[in-house]
């Protein structure tokens, strides 16, 4: 019986002390230690097999809860257009993220995942969703502050869908319009880009003073993981052919498409974005010079280096074809996390197999789950990795549509204003018998927003989304009593027939993304320069492009009272009446040159060959009036 009693304690002993034991095996979950301690402590207690599923982003259709567990996946994404179910609501974007996170909580370790979304011009793949003007949009508005705060909205909205990491903003400097992404861009001016990286604080919130240069900062659960790119020279590809090679000595490199990148960083940028592009022939994702060297080791870039989507199996011609190769080359370059929608296993088994015949060091792996696990331990995710219900209010909420609407009417471009400058045609005036809107992208949603809109190419139509067309904001503006007569493509002998008092017609570019948008001839599609003709030359009229960058409007301008460039204005088209009718000042200055042919490209602002149609920076003034006008 005594014997029993002293195994007793002694089993009761052995308890107490396992439990301390317990409690010290917690401590990466103790919100009071440092981050650092708390990385260091459960980096010390990762298997291979679970540090190398912190490296991996796979999409929501190859992913469940039980798949995150088996293989301990760092991130689940969302690739363009890629949703839980069509026109889902927040609530059914969160069930679906916290389903993957229960998978991840369920693991030895417990370590939470983070979900990631292109958030590019708002939440623009969510139905409800506020969608603001692309970024060429916003970089005629000169408005860093305003940048800011579609930012934080856009942060709000993202949150609203239980989603933690936006792949915003692109910082690239597009130098040659004939490029599919150019309206991602800013402008063609790396100052200015510079300027716009006022959104990543909007995005993940202002960095403390006291925060060390390159350490990732994110404010809380209203705010997201902001990423950077696409690293580095994207925009500066030969003749803007997407993912292409951009040719430029070091020197140029430095002053035209890395400044954006040194501001991000002091920012507190929590993730960069490799392109898909080369540097004078190297692929950006074997680049071990550029992230490695510079971004990490001179730039003392603290957060992670992650792929594009399948960006390591485009290394190689044709994709996939050598993937042991390209894991080893872009896990050797330096990137930290890797979008690998589908081909994980295979990911995982290639990487496995690269560290233990020790071609990868285990110091590279470290380094690499080091920068991911202290991101997701500076914004919170370990104690709070749910999903909060309470910010699915914000999605598409009337401050945010405002906020779009005032983007827009500063985004607006006027590039001429009347025959002559005595006799301006703008602002349009109110009160007028009868008139005209014309044009296919008069009355179109899908046609406004752009690419990386519901879809990754983008849509027709006013079906898929909320918002408000260029047609139904004109209508709104005017006099009740003036007759507004729509007509997608009027010919001449209607447009004469009908005595209008002017016209006003919206044409432009259909919605493309990435390479599907790469474009040699940059003409107004068909029928736009028909209707161009057929009103313009038998009333006033005001034509409204609507384009991701400058098109061939030279042969029309002659014949065009007034001329605006709308760029992508998304979904809140009550901002193009805004400054239409003089509610407002037209205020948009050019983002980027309007050539006259494009024989002419690539040409920007400083070349030696400078001989613009209209100059980067141009942009006519009005002043706002009251009231309503007769014609």
């Amino acid at each position: 019986m005594a014997k029993i009693s002293i195994l007793l304690v002694w089993f009761w002993l052995l308890s107490g002390w396992t439990g301390l034991l317990d409690a010290e095996y917690m401590k990466y979950k103790d919100p009071k230690q440092s981050i650092d301690s708390r990385v260091d402590d459960l980096v010390s207690r990762m298997t291979l097999e679970e540090k190398i599923g912190q490296m991996l982003q796979i999409e929501r259709k190859y992913a469940s809860a039980d798949l995150v567990k088996k293989y301990f996946i760092g991130s689940v994404m969302s690739e363009g257009g890629s949703i839980p179910a069509p026109q889902a609501s927040a609530e059914t974007w969160i069930n679906m993220v916290n389903e993957f996170q229960k998978g991840a909580l369920s693991t030895r370790l417990g370590i939470p995942m983070f979900y990631g979304i292109d958030a590019v011009h708002g939440h623009n793949t969510v139905y409800k969703a506020t969608i603001f003007p692309h970024n060429i949009g916003l970089g005629a508005t000169r408005d860093p502050e305003l940048v800011k705060r579609i930012g934080a909205a856009t942060a709000l909205e993202v949150r609203a869908t239980g989603i933690q990491y936006a792949y915003a903003p692109c910082i690239a400097v597009c130098r040659d319009p004939r490029w599919g992404r150019c309206y991602e861009s800013y402008s063609e001016d790396p100052k200015l880009v510079q300027a716009m990286t006022e959104i990543i604080p909007g995005l993940q919130g202002d960095i403390p003073h006291n925060l060390p240069k390159g350490v990732p900062f994110i404010a809380g659960k209203e705010k997201v993981l902001a990423s950077a790119k696409h690293y580095v020279g994207d925009g500066g590809t030969i003749n803007g052919i997407d993912e292409n090679n951009t040719v430029i000595d070091r020197d140029e490199l430095m002053k035209i498409h890395m400044p954006a990148y040194f501001n991000s960083i002091s920012k507190g940028v929590a993730t960069v974005m490799v392109s898909y592009s080369s540097w004078n022939g190297v692929k950006m994702h074997t680049n071990h010079e550029l992230i490695t060297g510079f971004l990490k080791n001179t730039l003392h870039f603290k957060g992670f280096v992650i792929s594009d989507f399948e960006g390591i199996d485009r290394i190689t011609s044709p994709p996939h074809s050598n993937f042991t190769y390209s894991v080893e080359a872009g896990v050797s370059a330096g990137i930290d996390m890797f979008m690998n929608p589908k081909f994980y296993i295979e990911f995982i088994d290639d990487l496995t197999m690269l560290v233990k015949k020790k071609f990868i060091p285990m110091s590279r792996i470290d380094d690499a789950v080091r920068r991911i696990l202290w991101v997701k331990f500076m914004m919170g995710i370990f104690e709070n990795p749910f999903a909060d219900f309470s910010l699915v209010r914000y999605l598409g909420i009337q401050e945010h549509r405002q906020l779009a609407r005032e983007a827009v009417r500063k985004s607006m471009v006027l590039l001429k204003n009347g025959q002559s400058a005595a006799n301006p045609l703008l602002p349009l005036p109110k009160k007028a018998p009868k008139i005209l809107v014309a044009g296919s992208h008069a009355d179109n949603l899908g046609y406004q927003c752009g690419g990386w809109t519901i879809e990754w190419q983008g849509f027709s139509g006013n079906n898929l989304l909320k918002g408000t067309t260029i047609l139904t904001a004109l209508k709104n503006t005017v006099d009740p009593e003036t007759k507004v007569v729509y007509k997608e493509n009027p010919d001449a002998e209607f447009v004469k027939s009908n005595g209008f008092s002017y016209g006003i017609v919206v044409v432009g570019e259909r919605p493309y993304a990435e390479m599907h948008g790469d474009n040699m001839n940059l003409t107004i599609p068909d029928p736009g320069p028909e209707m161009i003709r057929n009103v313009c030359g038998v009333t006033k009229c005001v034509v409204i492009v609507i384009s991701g960058r400058p098109l061939v409007i030279e042969p029309y301008v002659g014949m065009i009272d007034a001329l605006v460039a709308a760029w992508l204005p998304g979904s809140e088209g009550q901002g193009v009446a805004d400054v239409l009718y003089g509610d407002y000042a037209f205020t948009g200055k050019l983002p980027r040159t309007w050539f006259k042919s494009v024989d002419q490209l690539p040409m920007n602002v400083g070349d030696h060959h400078y001989d613009p149609l209209f100059p980067f920076g141009f942009g006519l003034s009005t002043k706002p009036t009251k009231g309503f006008y007769s014609a």
